[in-house]
């Protein structure tokens, strides 16, 4: 897990800080629910794949399908949604690891284990099949392993409604990780839960052996043994494999979906019996042959990881070919198999026939989901819908079940579940804190029962003292609840910021307006005239409004001296308009208007002229005085 370098938010709400893996169509974050303030993991569709309608309506339908699943096996879907031309889901974050991890670290796992986490998947599986949901992708990677144990499926990147009758994938392609095709789709046959139960298979092999069944240069060659090669026993790769662990194993790879486990509820049952020490079904079947001379694999390039787009293998005939016996002993030697393989199913048999058909509900109420799965699923119960309801009880306590505790039922009685989210959330209205002090915001909101965080930033864009809010998410007035997160934005020590501008100010309004900005003003102020500021008042700044400073910089005032001074133009033999134009334009105002005397209009064609001016041509005179003139009548 890295961090991101851009903590974008999403939808106003969902901020990434780690990126925790790539996939095939889509980059999986750590983020922070900035609403409900908690982790989640947010899977957002690559940019290059937005802009192509098909992969984003596969991306769309991987939110619905896993939206409708709750399981305590099945990583939930919180939310789905688009920003801009980014498409997301929002997923719960699992904090643990993957099998494909765990694999690539060599941990070894005991048989035990193997079933275990095996059967987990199965009971995730199987929910989702009867849902009307296929995986389509089961395989290491899609397989998470909580800090305490919980095993969670995730990722229905491609996952398709059994009854929908429209197919994303390319014509001629099928879509998943090669190395755990099931023989029906590799060859881009319909396929249903039996093709899941084949690659759970193929993941516990495995998790038993260190390595998958087949492998090859490249995922065209590994699907093509999935359809046309024996699978080699897991005992041939380790002496450790229990044989009733490795009946499962066969069982479950069987080539054709109708000599498999028929759905994944089936194998998850023989797994349990297998982890309870009981005689396993999948060893009275009469499965594929164990022996050391079975079609091997001898590639040792292994094949990539990452669901893609693989060509579809043309299909083989399915007829086996009869081994004919090496000898009559080789023959007595398997006859005698088959009756001990026989008399060890009827023995199953007779102790499934006496054990008791129906028994009570465990009382799991009180308990943690969690622990409240784990305890019916070891009875061979089934979990099945978990309701989310808000209660007084802790967060994940089961309240209630249906069948109800004590209630008598059989194995595989499906039981659903009623578990609290908690107290129902006490409504809040965000209040607007941005240029408050971050001590009175921190107060208002806390006061409110609001959770905050503040994020400090080296600059800004707009002036912003330092410890007063710049931003906050959500915005003021935003509906929110009691323990829900506001985000500050906040100058860090030592953030620039541009200058405000104090011009018009007076000098001691400008050096209060500057302090509040951790600014202080220098002991010498300079002047100069000004016709539009006041005398006294703040002309400019050095440095100017709008350049980069810190706290703690000192800032020059230059005040206004008054009106700067303007030569009068000379207007005489103007007429008045023409007058008022001129002085106009240098800043002067035309003032009285006075009768010429008679002998000052002798001239002839002097009607209507100025014959004299005061203040007169090339006198200073200060900006927006006004100039008297004579007019001859």
């Amino acid at each position: 897990m890295e961090a991101v370098t851009e903590q974008r938010v999403y939808s106003n709400r969902y901020q990434v800080t780690h990126l925790i893996a790539r996939g095939g169509m889509a980059l999986v974050y750590r983020a922070q629910d900035l609403l409900l303030n908690r982790p989640v993991a947010l899977k957002i569709l690559y940019p290059e794949l937005s802009v192509d309608a098909t992969f984003v309506e596969r991306f769309r339908r991987e939110a619905q399908a896993a939206a409708n699943l709750s399981h305590p096996n099945i990583v939930p879907v919180f939310d789905w949604g688009q920003d801009g031309d980014t498409y997301f889901i929002v997923m719960e974050l699992v904090e643990g690891t993957s099998l494909a991890e765990m694999l690539r670290r060599s941990r070894q796992l005991t048989p035990s284990q193997a079933a275990q986490i095996t059967a987990q998947v199965a009971a995730a599986l199987g929910y989702a099949h009867r849902a009307g949901v296929v995986h389509r992708d089961i395989k290491p990677g899609n397989v998470l392993i909580t800090l305490d144990g919980q095993v969670k499926v995730t990722d229905f990147g491609i996952a398709q409604a059994v009854a929908s009758e429209d197919h994303l994938a390319e014509a001629g392609s099928v879509m998943g990780t090669a190395t755990y095709f099931s023989p029906e789709q590799a060859e881009g046959a319909a396929v249903d839960g039996r093709s899941d139960v084949y690659s759970l298979g193929v993941v516990l092999y495995e998790l038993l052996v260190g390595r998958p069944p087949f492998v090859g240069d490249t995922p065209v060659a590994v699907s093509s043994q999935h359809v046309h090669s024996t699978v080699p026993p897991p005992s041939e790769f380790s002496t450790t494999v229990p044989s009733d662990l490795e009946a499962i194993v066969m069982v479950a790879l069987a080539k054709s979906p109708a000599e498999r486990y028929q759905s994944a509820d089936e194998l998850r049952a023989d797994l349990v019996r297998f982890t309870d020490g009981q005689p396993v079904h999948a060893a009275a079947r009469d499965g594929a042959y164990f022996g050391p001379d079975v079609t091997r694999s001898v590639s040792t390039v292994a094949p990539a990881d990452r669901t893609q787009a693989v060509p579809v293998t043309p299909p083989a005939g399915r007829t086996r070919r009869q081994r004919e016996p090496r000898s009559s002993v080789a023959g007595l030697v398997i006859t005698i198999i088959v009756l001990i393989l026989l008399a060890g199913g009827g023995f199953a048999y007779l102790r499934l026939s006496a054990a008791p058909t129906t028994f009570g509900v465990p009382n799991v109420v009180g308990q943690d989901v969690t622990t409240a799965s784990a305890t019916l699923i070891s009875d061979n119960l089934i979990v099945g819908t978990t309701k989310l309801v808000h209660a007084p009880q802790a967060n994940g306590t089961v309240i209630s079940t249906v069948p109800k505790a004590g209630k008598m039922v059989k194995k595989g009685a499906i039981i659903t579940l009623t578990v609290s989210q908690g107290p129902a959330p006490v409504a809040v209205t965000v209040p607007d804190e941005t240029g408050k002090q971050l001590s009175a915001a921190l107060s208002a909101l806390q006061q409110l029962g609001l959770t905050v965080k503040v994020n400090q930033v080296q600059s800004a864009p707009t002036a912003g003292a330092p410890n007063t809010v710049l931003t906050q998410v959500p915005a003021g007035g935003t509906n929110s609840h009691k323990g829900a997160t506001v985000t500050l934005t906040v100058l860090a020590s030592g953030a620039t910021f541009p200058l405000p501008n104090v011009q018009g100010q007076t000098s001691v309004q400008a050096a209060s307006s500057l302090g509040q900005y951790g600014l202080s003003v220098s002991g010498t102020t300079a002047s100069a005239c000004s016709n539009s500021i006041a005398t006294g008042s703040v002309l400019r700044t050095v440095p100017a409004a709008g350049q980069m400073v810190s706290s703690g910089t000192s800032i020059e005032l230059v005040t206004s001296s008054g009106v700067c001074q303007v030569v009068v133009p000379n207007v005489i033999g103007k007429t008045v308009p023409e007058a008022s134009s001129t002085l106009s334009s240098q800043g002067l105002v035309l003032g009285q208007i006075s009768d010429a005397l008679p002998t000052d209009c002798l001239t002839p064609g002097t009607s209507g002229e100025i014959t004299s001016q005061n203040p007169g041509p090339g006198i200073s005179a200060p900006f927006n005085s006004t100039v008297d003139v004579t007019v001859c009548p």
